[in-house]
C-alpha cells in the first residue's frame, strides 16, 4: 500500500477519533499565493478547534501523503508543475514519483483507502456547460457513486451546469442534502433557484444519515452548505464574468483539467480579488461543520457499540 501518515492522523486513526480529510488542488491549482496557504491553516485550524484532526492529502515521493506537514503544503503552493490527481492519474503519479495535489475524486479515493470518512472542499465539479456536445463531466461525480465519503461542500462551483449536475447526481444514486437550507447553493452564492430533494437541520440527523448511507452498503453522499451571508457574492456580475470566461477559454482553445482554474483565476481577475475572499471563507466555513459532523458520528458510534457490548 502506498500509503504514509503523518503522526497526527496515524495516531487519530489508531484511537479512532474524528479525522476529516482536506484537498490540495486548492493549493496548488484553486487559489493564488499566498491565499492558498492561507486558506490551507485556516482550514487546518478550524477542524481541530471543533474537536477532529485535519488530514490534508497530497502524492510526495511515491506515496500518497494522509496529513500534509506545513513544509510540504508549501511546496505544493509554490512549487511547479504540479499533478493535479483524480483517480485515473493516481497510479501514473505514484509510479513516477511526481509532485502531485488531489482533486475531490482522488482526494476521496485517498482518504477511502485510509479509513477516513469526512472531507471538507469549497465546490465539488460537476457537467461543465455544454457538456451535451463536449462530454465534460467532472470524476467527481462518478468517485462518489462508488467511495464512501461524506462530502461537504459549498454546492457545485457556480461556473458548471447545475441542472445538469443534480440530475447527474441523481442517477447515480447520489444522496444531495442541503444543510438547514432547500436549495443548491452556487459556491459563491447562497442560492441557485435549485431544490435540492434533501434537507437536514440538526448535526446528530447527518451523521445518522452518513452511518445509514454506509451501513446500506452504499456509497458517497453530499452536504451542501452555503457560503455564510457576509462574504455571498452577486449572481448577477458573477455570472458575466464567468460567461466573459468561458468565451475566453474557447478562444484560447483551454480545455479539460485546465478549464476551471482559468475560469477561477479570470473571476478572481474581475471582481478584484472578492471572488478570492469569498473562497476563503467557504473553504473555513465547510471545514468547520465537516468537523462538526464528523465528531457527532463519532460519538454516537461510540455509544452505539456501547450498547452493543452490554448487550
Amino acid at each position: 500500500m502506498s500509503l504514509a501518515f503523518s503522526p497526527e492522523v496515524e495516531s487519530a486513526l489508531h484511537e479512532q477519533r474524528p479525522i476529516v480529510a482536506l484537498e490540495s488542488t486548492v493549493i496548488s491549482h484553486g487559489l493564488p499565493y499566498p491565499a492558498n496557504l492561507e486558506a490551507a491553516s485556516a482550514m487546518q485550524e478550524a477542524i481541530r478547534r471543533e474537536g477532529a484532526v485535519p488530514a490534508t492529502i497530497g502524492i510526495l515521493d511515491g506515496k500518497i501523503k494522509i496529513g500534509l506537514t506545513d513544509e510540504e503544503i508549501s511546496r505544493l503552493a509554490t512549487e511547479k508543475p504540479v499533478q493535479k490527481v483524480s483517480r485515473r492519474d493516481l497510479a501514473v503519479t505514484l509510479a513516477t514519483k511526481r509532485l502531485g495535489a488531489t482533486t475531490v475524486a482522488g482526494t476521496m479515493l485517498c482518504a477511502s483507502m485510509a479509513g477516513i470518512r469526512f472531507f471538507a472542499t469549497g465546490g465539488i465539479g460537476g457537467v461543465h456547460r455544454g457538456a451535451t456536445t463536449s462530454l465534460d463531466i467532472s470524476a467527481d461525480l462518478m468517485e462518489l457513486s462508488r467511495t464512501p465519503v461524506l462530502v461537504v461542500c459549498a454546492g457545485a462551483k457556480s461556473i458548471l451546469d447545475l441542472d445538469l449536475t443534480l440530475e447527474y447526481l441523481e442517477t447515480q444514486g447520489v444522496p444531495v442534502i442541503g444543510w438547514q437550507t432547500d436549495e443548491l447553493p452556487a459556491f459563491y452564492v447562497r442560492r441557485s433557484g435549485r431544490r435540492l430533494p434533501h434537507r437536514a437541520e440538526s448535526i446528530e440527523i447527518v451523521a445518522d444519515i452518513a452511518r445509514t448511507q454506509w451501513e446500506c452498503g452504499l456509497q458517497g453522499l453530499v452536504v451542501t452548505c452555503p457560503i455564510p451571508e457576509q462574504w455571498s457574492m452577486e449572481a448577477e456580475p458573477l455570472e458575466a464574468a464567468i460567461e466573459e470566461a468561458l468565451v475566453l477559454a474557447r478562444e484560447q482553445a483551454v480545455k479539460g483539467a485546465a478549464i476551471t482554474p482559468f475560469i477561477l483565476d479570470h473571476v478572481a481577475r474581475v471582481t478584484g480579488g472578492e471572488s478570492v475572499e469569498a473562497n476563503k471563507a467557504l473553504l473555513e466555513h465547510n471545514a468547520i461543520w465537516a468537523a462538526r459532523f464528523a465528531c457527532a458520528y463519532y460519538l454516537s458510534r461510540g455509544k452505539g457499540d456501547e450498547i452493543a457490548d452490554a448487550s
